[in-house]
Protein backbone atom coordinates (compact mmCIF):
# COMPACT_ATOMS: atom_id res chain seq x y z
CA UNK A 1 0.00 0.00 0.00
CA UNK A 2 1.19 3.41 -0.83
CA UNK A 3 2.69 5.11 2.55
CA UNK A 4 1.82 8.41 1.00
CA UNK A 5 -1.77 7.28 0.19
CA UNK A 6 -3.49 10.11 2.66
CA UNK A 7 -1.37 13.08 1.89
CA UNK A 8 -1.92 16.49 3.05
CA UNK A 9 -4.82 15.11 4.74
CA UNK A 10 -5.53 17.11 8.17
CA UNK A 11 -5.96 14.60 11.23
CA UNK A 12 -7.68 14.53 14.57
CA UNK A 13 -6.65 11.71 17.12
CA UNK A 14 -7.88 11.98 20.53
CA UNK A 15 -6.07 10.84 22.90
CA UNK A 16 -2.84 10.55 21.17
CA UNK A 17 0.22 10.77 23.61
CA UNK A 18 0.33 6.89 24.80
CA UNK A 19 -0.18 3.11 23.32
CA UNK A 20 -2.93 2.90 20.60
CA UNK A 21 -3.46 6.47 20.73
CA UNK A 22 0.64 7.43 20.04
CA UNK A 23 0.75 4.65 17.13
CA UNK A 24 -1.94 6.14 15.33
CA UNK A 25 -0.84 9.40 15.27
CA UNK A 26 2.62 8.03 14.05
CA UNK A 27 1.09 6.32 11.42
CA UNK A 28 -1.17 9.05 9.68
CA UNK A 29 2.33 11.06 10.21
CA UNK A 30 4.01 8.76 8.02
CA UNK A 31 1.40 8.74 5.82
CA UNK A 32 1.66 12.21 4.80
CA UNK A 33 -0.83 13.56 7.30
CA UNK A 34 -0.62 17.03 9.04
CA UNK A 35 -2.26 15.59 12.85
CA UNK A 36 -3.47 17.15 15.81
CA UNK A 37 -3.94 15.17 18.87
CA UNK A 38 -5.28 16.14 22.23
CA UNK A 39 -3.71 14.66 25.61
CA UNK A 40 -4.87 14.60 29.82
CA UNK A 41 -2.18 14.98 31.86
CA UNK A 42 1.09 14.26 30.24
CA UNK A 43 2.50 17.26 28.40
CA UNK A 44 6.65 16.38 28.36
CA UNK A 45 4.83 13.17 25.91
CA UNK A 46 3.11 15.28 23.96
CA UNK A 47 6.25 17.55 23.31
CA UNK A 48 8.08 14.69 22.68
CA UNK A 49 5.74 13.29 20.72
CA UNK A 50 5.12 16.43 18.04
CA UNK A 51 9.20 16.88 17.80
CA UNK A 52 9.07 13.34 16.69
CA UNK A 53 6.63 14.05 13.77
CA UNK A 54 8.41 17.26 13.16
CA UNK A 55 11.63 15.33 12.24
CA UNK A 56 9.93 14.05 9.48
CA UNK A 57 8.21 16.78 8.15
CA UNK A 58 5.12 16.38 9.95
CA UNK A 59 3.20 19.40 11.09
CA UNK A 60 1.42 18.81 14.29
CA UNK A 61 -0.22 20.30 17.35
CA UNK A 62 -1.10 18.68 20.28
CA UNK A 63 -3.49 20.85 23.02
CA UNK A 64 -4.50 19.35 26.88
CA UNK A 65 -8.42 19.14 26.26
CA UNK A 66 -10.73 17.03 28.31
CA UNK A 67 -13.00 15.04 26.37
CA UNK A 68 -15.77 15.13 28.60
CA UNK A 69 -16.01 18.87 28.21
CA UNK A 70 -18.30 19.87 25.49
CA UNK A 71 -17.33 23.56 25.13
CA UNK A 72 -13.68 22.86 25.69
CA UNK A 73 -13.26 20.43 22.82
CA UNK A 74 -15.71 22.60 20.26
CA UNK A 75 -12.99 25.38 20.88
CA UNK A 76 -10.38 23.11 20.41
CA UNK A 77 -11.60 21.79 17.05
CA UNK A 78 -12.17 25.19 15.91
CA UNK A 79 -8.36 26.37 16.74
CA UNK A 80 -7.44 23.47 14.69
CA UNK A 81 -9.68 24.32 11.35
CA UNK A 82 -8.25 27.77 11.89
CA UNK A 83 -4.87 26.70 12.39
CA UNK A 84 -4.69 23.56 9.43
CA UNK A 85 -7.48 25.08 7.27
CA UNK A 86 -9.58 21.81 7.27
CA UNK A 87 -10.19 18.85 8.99
CA UNK A 88 -10.41 15.06 6.91
CA UNK A 89 -10.12 12.75 9.70
CA UNK A 90 -10.75 12.15 12.90
CA UNK A 91 -9.82 9.05 14.86
CA UNK A 92 -12.32 9.09 18.41
CA UNK A 93 -9.37 7.25 20.53
CA UNK A 94 -9.43 8.63 23.71
CA UNK A 95 -10.56 6.69 26.43
CA UNK A 96 -10.20 4.53 30.33
CA UNK A 97 -10.89 1.92 32.06
CA UNK A 98 -11.96 1.16 35.79
CA UNK A 99 -12.29 -2.03 35.96
CA UNK A 100 -14.71 -3.21 39.42
CA UNK A 101 -17.00 -5.90 40.09
CA UNK A 102 -20.72 -4.41 39.85
CA UNK A 103 -21.27 -4.75 43.42
CA UNK A 104 -18.39 -2.49 44.10
CA UNK A 105 -18.82 -0.17 41.54
CA UNK A 106 -19.69 3.31 42.63
CA UNK A 107 -21.77 5.88 40.44
CA UNK A 108 -18.34 8.05 40.08
CA UNK A 109 -17.04 5.19 38.19
CA UNK A 110 -19.54 4.41 36.04
CA UNK A 111 -20.24 7.99 34.88
CA UNK A 112 -15.92 8.59 34.44
CA UNK A 113 -16.10 5.60 31.94
CA UNK A 114 -19.22 6.16 30.03
CA UNK A 115 -18.92 10.55 30.03
CA UNK A 116 -15.20 9.62 28.71
CA UNK A 117 -15.60 7.06 26.42
CA UNK A 118 -18.91 7.48 25.04
CA UNK A 119 -19.23 11.71 25.93
CA UNK A 120 -16.08 12.26 25.00
CA UNK A 121 -16.74 10.75 21.19
CA UNK A 122 -20.18 12.43 21.07
CA UNK A 123 -18.40 15.84 21.46
CA UNK A 124 -15.43 15.42 19.74
CA UNK A 125 -18.00 13.84 16.57
CA UNK A 126 -20.43 16.64 17.25
CA UNK A 127 -17.59 19.06 16.97
CA UNK A 128 -16.29 17.90 13.16
CA UNK A 129 -19.29 16.52 11.76
CA UNK A 130 -20.60 19.86 10.29
CA UNK A 131 -17.60 20.57 8.52
CA UNK A 132 -17.83 17.54 7.45
CA UNK A 133 -21.38 17.85 6.14
CA UNK A 134 -19.87 21.06 4.21
CA UNK A 135 -17.32 19.58 2.57
CA UNK A 136 -19.28 16.62 1.65
CA UNK A 137 -16.43 14.57 2.77
CA UNK A 138 -14.62 13.15 5.90
CA UNK A 139 -13.83 9.81 7.91
CA UNK A 140 -13.96 9.13 11.31
CA UNK A 141 -12.72 5.58 12.98
CA UNK A 142 -13.77 5.30 16.34
CA UNK A 143 -11.84 3.21 18.31
CA UNK A 144 -13.63 0.44 20.15
CA UNK A 145 -12.89 -2.73 22.18
CA UNK A 146 -14.04 -6.19 22.17
CA UNK A 147 -14.98 -5.65 25.60
CA UNK A 148 -18.18 -4.21 23.15
CA UNK A 149 -18.85 -7.04 21.65
CA UNK A 150 -18.89 -9.95 24.08
CA UNK A 151 -18.67 -8.13 27.41
CA UNK A 152 -15.63 -9.08 29.86
CA UNK A 153 -16.48 -9.79 33.65
CA UNK A 154 -15.52 -6.67 35.95
CA UNK A 155 -16.17 -3.99 32.99
CA UNK A 156 -19.95 -3.59 32.96
CA UNK A 157 -19.32 0.07 32.80
CA UNK A 158 -16.87 -0.32 29.86
CA UNK A 159 -18.42 -2.72 28.06
CA UNK A 160 -21.30 -0.73 27.95
CA UNK A 161 -19.70 2.27 26.99
CA UNK A 162 -18.02 0.49 24.02
CA UNK A 163 -21.03 -1.27 23.05
CA UNK A 164 -22.59 2.34 22.56
CA UNK A 165 -19.39 3.41 20.48
CA UNK A 166 -20.32 0.32 17.94
CA UNK A 167 -24.11 1.31 17.91
CA UNK A 168 -23.08 5.41 17.26
CA UNK A 169 -20.70 4.50 14.75
CA UNK A 170 -23.57 2.32 12.46
CA UNK A 171 -26.26 5.14 13.28
CA UNK A 172 -23.97 7.79 12.32
CA UNK A 173 -22.49 6.05 9.10
CA UNK A 174 -26.17 5.32 8.07
CA UNK A 175 -26.90 8.97 8.81
CA UNK A 176 -23.99 10.86 6.99
CA UNK A 177 -23.64 8.20 3.80
CA UNK A 178 -25.10 10.10 1.49
CA UNK A 179 -22.69 13.10 1.87
CA UNK A 180 -19.71 10.70 1.19
CA UNK A 181 -18.76 10.30 4.62
CA UNK A 182 -17.37 7.09 5.99
CA UNK A 183 -17.87 6.14 9.58
CA UNK A 184 -15.96 3.12 11.08
CA UNK A 185 -14.88 1.50 14.05
CA UNK A 186 -11.98 -1.21 15.20
CA UNK A 187 -12.68 -3.11 18.30
CA UNK A 188 -8.74 -4.21 19.39
CA UNK A 189 -9.27 -7.53 22.02
CA UNK A 190 -5.95 -8.07 24.23
CA UNK A 191 -3.13 -5.37 22.90
CA UNK A 192 0.46 -5.24 24.42
CA UNK A 193 0.15 -1.66 26.54
CA UNK A 194 0.32 0.14 29.41
CA UNK A 195 -3.50 -1.46 30.43
CA UNK A 196 -1.61 -4.90 30.89
CA UNK A 197 1.63 -3.84 32.86
CA UNK A 198 -0.61 -5.09 35.75
CA UNK A 199 -0.96 -8.30 34.96
CA UNK A 200 0.66 -11.20 36.59
CA UNK A 201 2.00 -14.39 34.57
CA UNK A 202 -0.67 -16.17 35.53
CA UNK A 203 -3.32 -14.22 34.09
CA UNK A 204 -1.28 -12.70 31.32
CA UNK A 205 -1.33 -17.17 30.56
CA UNK A 206 -5.22 -17.09 30.91
CA UNK A 207 -5.41 -14.30 28.10
CA UNK A 208 -3.73 -15.81 26.12
CA UNK A 209 -5.43 -19.16 26.05
CA UNK A 210 -8.36 -17.17 24.74
CA UNK A 211 -6.60 -15.97 21.78
CA UNK A 212 -6.26 -18.91 18.66
CA UNK A 213 -3.40 -16.92 17.33
CA UNK A 214 -2.03 -17.62 20.74
CA UNK A 215 0.31 -13.84 21.01
CA UNK A 216 -0.96 -10.09 22.38
CA UNK A 217 -1.92 -7.75 19.56
CA UNK A 218 0.44 -4.93 19.12
CA UNK A 219 -0.30 -1.00 18.65
CA UNK A 220 0.67 -1.41 14.98
CA UNK A 221 -1.91 -4.34 14.12
CA UNK A 222 -4.64 -1.66 15.52
CA UNK A 223 -3.35 1.59 13.47
CA UNK A 224 -2.29 -0.41 10.52
CA UNK A 225 -6.15 -1.70 10.41
CA UNK A 226 -7.16 2.31 10.86
CA UNK A 227 -4.76 3.34 8.20
CA UNK A 228 -6.12 0.66 5.52
CA UNK A 229 -9.93 1.66 6.47
CA UNK A 230 -9.08 5.68 5.85
CA UNK A 231 -7.04 4.52 2.82
CA UNK A 232 -8.89 4.61 -0.96
CA UNK A 233 -8.48 0.70 -0.66
CA UNK A 234 -11.44 0.86 1.78
CA UNK A 235 -13.85 3.77 0.52
CA UNK A 236 -16.99 1.14 -0.41
CA UNK A 237 -16.36 0.32 3.15
CA UNK A 238 -18.85 2.03 6.32
CA UNK A 239 -21.04 1.23 9.24
CA UNK A 240 -18.29 -1.68 10.22
CA UNK A 241 -16.54 -2.77 13.59
CA UNK A 242 -13.53 -4.74 12.59
CA UNK A 243 -12.32 -6.95 15.34
CA UNK A 244 -8.11 -6.68 15.72
CA UNK A 245 -8.28 -9.85 18.68
CA UNK A 246 -6.32 -12.30 16.98
CA UNK A 247 -9.48 -14.49 16.38
CA UNK A 248 -10.41 -13.88 20.23
CA UNK A 249 -14.06 -13.17 19.37
CA UNK A 250 -14.57 -15.21 15.87
CA UNK A 251 -18.05 -16.84 15.71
Amino acid sequence: MNELTLKDKVAVVTGGTRGIGRAIVAMLAQSGCQVAFNYQKNKEAALALEEELKKIGCRSQSRCVDMKDFEAVKSWIEEIKKQFGRIDILVNNAGMIIDKALMLMGREDWDQVIDTNLGGLFNVSRAVIVSFLKQKSGDIVNISSVSGLIGLSRQTNYSASKGGVNSFTKALAKEVAAYGIRVNAVAPGFIATEMLEGFNEEQKNQILKEIPLGRLGSVHDVANCVKFLLSPQAQYITGQVICVDGGMTMR
